[in-house]
């Protein structure tokens, strides 16, 4: 099996239809059909206790990013005066949309202060290394925003749920996340943790889009058809690292995705009330949907 699924004809390498479990009955997710099921289409918005029928009207969506973006300009200004510096870290599920979620507030920004990172497979030398080293290499330096698309928290996901970290690295790992986040924000940066939450329809549905879009075909990779049948598993996972690594210095903030419009406006209007900047216009930012953005675990409940 490759490491990315190519597309363009016949099966995924030989990728067959996959028996899944989905509120206790039993469905067969065939990726290669161009056509979306209907059991994943009819409940893919509202899967996981998404709160809307609807998305966002695109309109609205627009009309209100377009203030986000104007507010967001002022704050890169006020970092570059200051010299104060903020780092955001975005992690949920494959398909929970970190990328388009960093992707957008970086749009209207200067690229040369407003840094989105993505680190790939550590090499030899990097495995080799204090786990946080690599990570920090990294961290904003004076004026900058820097926004990790998945962060050292692979450790407390992906990392033990497909075998790629032994259980005692992952016990240390949680155990020493308060302790190194207490260290970030007493150097005196901005420090924010976004878990974007997704039902499991959903993610379904945004693999699907993939496979058959051309142009996202990149986007899916080995890794997702081998998680399909372990959503238990990182769930647990996920419940575990929000329980143990939500602090008061360091707390999570939790976004229901499913909308990819309302997640990204909730971020934006998060970040922004966070910070005490220059010429903050607190009605354009508007207010943030309690029903799609909470603090910690316990929002999952």
């Amino acid at each position: 099996m490759t490491e990315e699924l190519k597309g363009g004809g016949g099966r995924l390498d030989g990728i067959e239809p996959v028996s899944l479990t989905i509120k206790n009955k039993t469905r067969v997710f065939d990726i290669d059909n161009p056509k979306l099921p209907n059991w994943i289409a009819d409940h893919a918005l509202m899967s996981d206790h998404f709160p809307y029928k609807d998305k966002l009207d695109s309109g609205l969506y627009a009309k209100e990013l377009r203030k986000l973006h104007i507010e967001f300009v002022k704050v890169q200004f006020w970092l570059k005066e200051s010299g104060k510096r903020l780092m955001a870290l975005f992690e949920g599920r494959d398909a929970a949309g970190k990328d388009g979620t960093i992707k957008v507030i970086r749009e209207y920004l200067n690229p040369r202060s407003a840094r989105a990172v993505a680190l790939v497979q550590p090499t030899s030398i990097e495995a080799g290394q204090w786990y946080f080293q690599r990570y920090i290499a990294h961290f904003p330096s004076a004026g900058e925003i820097v926004l990790f698309n998945r962060s050292w928290y692979n450790r407390a996901g992906v990392e033990p749920v497909m075998g790629f970290c032994t259980p005692e690295q992952h016990k240390v790992f949680l155990e020493a996340v308060p302790r190194f986040e207490r260290e970030i924000i007493e150097e005196g940066i901005f420090f924010f943790k976004f878990w974007l939450n997704i039902g499991q329809e959903m993610q379904l549905k945004r693999f699907h889009e993939r496979r058959h879009d051309p142009r996202k075909i990149w986007k899916l990779s080995a890794m997702d058809i081998a998680a399909l049948n372990k959503w238990d598993d990182y769930t647990d996972k996920r419940d575990e690292m929000l329980h143990k690594t939500h602090s008061k210095e360091a707390p999570w903030v939790v976004v229901r995705a499913n909308d990819k419009a309302r997640a990204r406006l909730n971020v934006m209007r998060h970040l922004l009330h966070a910070l005490e900047y220059e010429g903050k216009d607190k009605e354009a930012i508007g207010l943030i949907d309690e029903g799609i953005v909470g603090a910690g675990p316990n929002f999952l409940a």
